[in-house]
């Protein structure tokens, strides 16, 4: 594997699994000698079970918002995803009398959606940037490393503290208090480990990074190559896409179906699994519904799936099923497009739809309320190139290629992100241990 790897795990062990004594070097009495392990269990006993204000200062700093200025405001992601960076307010448009400033390396969260993990710590590079007074700051002790809290604030501990810290009845909770977040109690190692753990954890990351941007490069090749395609091809006679494919609807919803006595449970896809050249099965909902529509709706391999609605720039997105999950079916607002004629390629005809098609859709379709839908009668007179079926799968296959490459890396990014947070859950929970040598205390 990565080089990453051979760094990190060799530094980490379970706690059954500690290392023999080192012998003393040099002549040197060993009692007078800390060992390894001995060391390491110093470290150990580093950690500090206290409230964060052990660690943070509520360090808030406002400004008056003056009427000429623009304000470049930022909000808070939830899950512990970062900041959110939003466009510049004009201060003669904003009700708000004060902003707070936010300055780099700061932790803060929203006290309004804290109960959702909406917290963070800033970045170093961070641009004069501002916020409403829902968002509180905090700097850091001398013992805290920023980096490590903001390691912290992507944990499931961290989202169930404040979760616990926020009151309120029903679905509506009250803001978290800063007060309330700063006698949240948690362990924190010694500085010397928080910073060890950074590394770690940052090692992890830059592979992650890396293999995202190995798929980002594979998904602009895989575009450049799609107008090369489109260019080729657009000078050939066209078919509708209704003359060669049956075009299908999916399951509407509808309560009298679930007073029928035939109902069955089955997967089916919504419009967020159904993207440009692939699809994303990580969550597949179910549904109940009659036997009779599921035999009606059921997926085959083969089948394109073709986007109903969305933003302008989605319809019509889609890809090929390859029957990765049995007895599934698909909503209303995703098509199913079955190709009848063997003269045609249905990976051809599904990376025809998601380039040429892009544009043609955002043409054709139509756009109401902010939301853009093709109906079925526009889709059925979609025009595909007659082209020969060898050369249908020469595009096919070179566009497959790419994206199975795509598909890898992407794949192994995600492993790698539930590694990470094994790894890091084992890292602060103490269940994994690092190997302390090279640490001082």
């Amino acid at each position: 594997m990565s080089d990453w790897q051979q760094v990190t795990f060799s530094d980490l062990q379970t706690p059954s699994c500690s290392q023999k004594t080192v012998p003393s070097q040099g002549g040197r009495d060993a009692m007078s000698a800390p060992t390894r392990d001995e060391h390491a269990a110093k470290v150990r006993a580093g950690w500090v079970r206290a409230p964060l204000a052990r660690f943070l200062t509520l360090n808030v700093e406002t400004v008056d918002v003056e009427p000429t200025r623009l304000y470049p405001t930022i909000g808070v992601l939830n899950r512990g995803r970062g900041l959110l960076y939003r466009d510049p307010v004009a201060g003669s448009s904003t009700s708000y009398k004060k902003l707070n400033r936010i300055l780099p390396r700061m932790l803060i969260y929203s006290r309004l959606k804290a109960f959702e993990g909406a917290i963070t710590v800033t970045p170093g590079d961070l641009p004069e940037s501002f916020a409403s007074q829902e968002f509180p700051t905090f700097a850091f002790a001398p013992d805290a490393d920023p980096d490590f809290f903001r390691i912290l604030t992507t944990t499931q501990s961290m989202w169930d503290a404040l979760q616990g810290a926020s009151k309120g009845m029903g679905g509506r909770r009250e803001r978290v208090k800063p007060t309330d977040f700063l006698n949240i109690v948690m362990d924190i190692p010694p500085l010397p480990l928080q910073k060890r753990i950074v590394e770690i954890l940052d090692a992890v990351d830059d592979q992650i990074t890396a293999l995202n941007a190995e798929a980002d490069a594979l998904d602009d090749l895989w575009w450049a190559l799609g107008r090369e395609m489109v260019a080729a091809v657009t000078d050939e006679a066209t078919v509708p896409l209704a003359s060669f494919c049956d075009i299908s609807g999916g399951l509407t919803k509808n309560k009298k179906d679930l007073e029928q006595p035939d109902l069955v449970t089955v997967p089916y896809l919504r419009v967020a699994n159904v993207h440009r050249h692939h699809l994303d099965l990580s969550e597949v909902a179910t549904i109940q519904t009659t036997q009779a529509k599921v035999d009606k709706l059921r997926l085959r391999a083969g089948d394109i799936l073709m986007n109903e609605g969305g933003d302008k720039d989605k319809l019509g997105r889609g890809h090929v099923w390859e029957d990765q999950i049995p007895n599934c079916i698909h909503q209303n607002h995703v098509f199913r497009v079955r190709v009848t004629d063997r003269r045609f390629d249905p990976y051809f005809v599904s990376a025809w739809g998601n380039t040429f098609g892009r544009e043609w859709f955002e043409t054709f379709g139509t756009q109401t309320t902010g939301i853009a839908s093709i109906n079925r009668a526009t889709l059925s007179r979609f025009p595909v190139p007659d082209i020969p079926l060898s050369v249908q799968q020469d595009w096919a296959g070179r566009l497959g290629a790419i994206v199975g490459t795509m598909d890898s890396l992407r794949g192994q990014a995600s492993s790698l992100r539930a590694t990470r947070e094994s790894l890091a859950a084992g890292l602060l929970d103490r269940t994994i241990d690092i190997k302390s040598a090279e640490l001082e205390v």
